[in-house]
């Protein structure tokens, strides 16, 4: 990611002043190298309490395409998302009508009551919720659970990151764009949340639950997609039985997953012109249908119809809803892929061209149905005009693909953001595209979704009964979103508090009515979302409650500046040529890990720099705000405190080397400005550029600690559990901390410490 112009500018840089008392007020200055694109921005002088707790200077940043105002431009993209985004929605004709009349039409006018719940449902909740209400709360541009819950920590004190600072919110993108006006209630409820550890609890544990259900669905997505679509075949011979349907989908399912690791750039934009194609043939038929069979099917608009057949089928009308949410499978979707494109471009492509073709598809296949009542179990294939079965088959087949692809492809993106707010375990981030930095390939998640398909469709065999669980994966998911909403719009939107309750009322209370309709099908399969769930939460919070504790006994036994010049200054150890990278995640102090290397191996490099590694609570970090540096005091001993920031869909595997960027960064500091007097910049800031120079040639050393982390004596059993075996599980099988940063093996020394939680 990169700001205009940023190739001809200079980064922003950091410099402390500070005296040998910590409790002195010390005063603290930003300064920036001219910029012609900039305004001069001096930070206010401020008190210290970490070195490294004041952030750099405000910059506006550059967040892609999400401001423009280019119609090209979000044309562009509006084509674009047809093709990325939806796929999963866009397929929902194979298997609506199928999965809700799973015991047959049993009156005529079910079909126009069945028809009017769709046409409400698609448009309450794609249209008016997420078009309308929910793209606007998205994050710098991003959408999904977690932009939702890093949105809320930004605003209120609510995060549980254990590097969370006030000093952040100088980042360019890190403030944001409040109304005016003064709410109690607002301001109440922020405070509630703020003084309450359950409720951040709460927060945190509702976005990992999304999160679950997301990944979850992209198991179940591939599996009903391709299987429906693949069933087609079914009308073309009769010798086609189940099996091989199942045999052929599992097929198309494994070839699917092991093409993942070319990346989705290769193929990714070729896919609108096919979504396109799709929408046109399911529109076309549709209206084909609608005037060649019951044109009268459009009285369903009138919602009369629902009350009747919820009348006439009382638990059964309940009950169907589970077949009739499958209509708006993919809506999360909308919100979490934002980030390839803008508010604009979804908000045109879904009311121009998917919701017209997918009102016609369904009211075409209503007045078909209203003529061939005994052959619903195959309405989507049969309804189709038989001189287009081969062409239909074979772009249902292609869709089924594309939407497959586009729920893996997100359930990747969103396993990165919880990657780097420490809410899941360091596993392989494959960045498959130089152009497109959202696309990425986790191998091993790859995998274990691959199996996740196989076994489902092995063991289901039929959409019908995918649907079971399928239903509750969607509908759980977009009540979590809904629950996060209401908080967003009284906390930070300030929503009058009536509007909020007539969201409540319409919108909240129609998808809790859809979701415990689908809970009624908890033993036929809707067992198998909440299995994923349960052990991707158990993983989740596992990994994240050993991290913050990681983080605090970090923070409680750091080293003291003190500590680090007697050290540097002891003359029984020994001084070697060279520069030494010493790697954390505290962004408060040195690491305990340091003191045990030096009591150890008591020799030291001529330079040392401490890396520490911080996540912010925001989506993107312009690469100039970046690397923020420190000078430990005195000049002489040549050490140095850099804190290097990411947001949670930053690429970290940058085109240079971590270590070339950070050396060049650092000698930008040190020419720049540390605190002498300006006269004497120049002069000392060249020396030391020298001394950087000469211990870079002289050869780097990269230290990475290698925890053991243990629970403390006298812990209870179940914390045993979590920290000696959970959590050590884990780390042991999957991906090494030093990987992140492409760390060369042959310069690289991991330094093993036990840490007792």
């Amino acid at each position: 990611m990169s700001t205009p112009g940023s190739s001809k500018r200079n980064s922003n840089v950091v410099s402390i002043q500070e005296d040998d008392d910590h409790e002195n007020h010390n005063q603290i200055y930003s300064h920036q190298t001219p910029d012609p694109l900039l305004p001069e921005i001096e930070l206010p002088r401020l008190k210290r309490h970490d070195s490294l707790d004041i952030e750099s200077a405000k910059i506006h940043g550059h967040h892609g395409h999400h401001g423009t105002k280019d119609w090209g431009i979000i044309l562009r993209l509006a084509f674009q998302s047809i093709g990325v985004v939806y796929g999963d929605i866009g397929t929902s004709p194979l298997y609506v009508y199928s999965s809700t009349f799973t015991n047959g039409i049993k009156h005529e006018d079910d079909i126009l009551g069945v028809l009017s719940l769709i046409f409400y449902t698609i448009t309450l909740i794609p249209v008016i919720k997420y078009v309308m209400i929910v793209l606007h709360a998205n994050d710098n541009g991003d959408g999904g659970t977690f932009a939702l819950y890093s949105k809320l920590c930004r605003f209120a004190k609510v995060g549980l990151i254990p590097s969370e600072q006030a000093e952040d919110r100088e980042v360019s993108n890190f403030q944001l764009e409040l109304p005016s006006k003064v709410n109690t209630i607002s301001s109440k409820l922020k405070k509630n949340l703020e003084n309450s550890q359950f409720a951040k609890f709460c927060l945190l544990f509702a976005a990992m639950l999304g999160t679950s259900m997301v990944i979850g669905d992209g198991i179940l997505t591939p599996s009903i997609s391709v299987l429906s679509a693949v069933s087609g075949l079914k009308e073309a011979t009769d010798t086609m039985t189940e099996g091989r349907i199942v045999i052929i989908s599992v097929i198309i399912l494994i070839t699917l997953f092991m093409v993942q690791r070319f990346g989705t750039d290769k193929v990714g934009y070729s896919f609108a012109p096919i979504i396109c194609v799709w929408f046109a043939l399911i529109a076309g038929i549709g209206v084909f249908n609608f005037i060649k069979f019951d044109p009268s099917v459009a009285k369903a608009i009138n919602p009369k119809y629902i009350i009747d057949y919820f009348k006439r089928n009382k638990k059964d009308a309940w009950i169907s809803l589970g077949g009739i949410v499958l209509a708006i499978t993919g809506t999360e979707a909308m919100f979490a892929d934002l980030g390839h494109f803008t508010v604009k471009s979804i908000q045109i492509s879904m009311g121009c061209v998917v919701y017209p073709a997918l009102i016609t598809a369904y009211s075409g296949q209503a007045s078909w149905l209203r003529k061939h009542q005994d052959e619903v179990a195959d309405t989507f294939y049969k309804s189709a005009p038989d001189a287009l079965y081969w062409p239909v088959f074979v772009v249902a087949v292609m869709a089924a693909i594309i939407a497959s692809q586009a729920m893996i492809s997100g359930t990747f993106s969103i396993i990165k953001q919880s990657l780097s707010l420490g809410c899941f375990p360091r596993v392989t981030v494959v960045h498959t595209s130089e152009k497109y930095e959202g696309q990425v390939f986790i191998p091993e998640m790859n995998y274990l979704l691959m199996i996740g398909c196989v076994l489902v469709t092995v063991s289901f065999r039929t959409t019908e009964n995918i649907g079971h669980a399928y239903g509750i994966a969607v509908i759980f998911a977009e009540t979590l979103t809904s629950s996060f909403m209401v908080v967003i719009m009284l906390v930070i939107w300030k929503t009058n508090v009536l509007l909020v309750i007539l969201y409540v009322l319409v919108i909240s209370s129609t998808e809790y009515f859809y979701l415990s309709s689908v809970l009624y099908k908890f033993g036929e399969g809707g067992y198998l979302p909440f299995s994923f769930a349960v052990v991707l939460m158990f993983i989740m919070c596992t990994w994240n409650y050993v991290h913050r504790a990681k983080y605090n006994y970090e923070l409680d036994h750091k080293v003291p500046r003190e500590v680090i010049k007697d050290m540097v200054s002891d003359t029984s150890i020994s001084k070697m040529r060279g520069l030494a990278i010493f790697y954390s995640e505290l962004a408060h102090g040195i690491p305990p890990i340091f003191k045990h290397y030096v009591d150890n191996v008591p020799a030291l490099h001529s330079v040392l720099v401490f890396v520490s590694i911080k996540s912010l609570p925001i989506s993107r970090v312009a690469p100039e705000e970046r690397f923020l540096f420190r000078r430990v005091k005195p000049n002489e001993l040549y050490v140095f405190r850099c804190v290097v920031r990411y947001g949670y869909t930053d690429v970290r595997n940058e085109k240079d080397s971590f270590e070339k960027i950070l050396i060049e960064r650092l000698k930008e500091f040190v020419e720049t400005d540390y605190g002498v007097p300006e006269a004497q910049n120049g002069r000392i800031g060249d020396e030391d550029v020298m001394v950087l120079d000469k211990g870079w040639r002289a050869g780097v050393v990269h230290l990475v600690g290698e925890h053991e982390i243990v629970s403390k004596s006298g812990s209870s059993i179940g914390k045993r559990f979590l920290i000696d075996y959970a959590y050590n599980f884990m780390k042991k099988n999957l991906r090494q901390s030093s990987s992140v940063f492409e760390i060369p093996h042959k310069r690289m020394l991991k330094v093993g410490m036990t840490y007792e939680l």
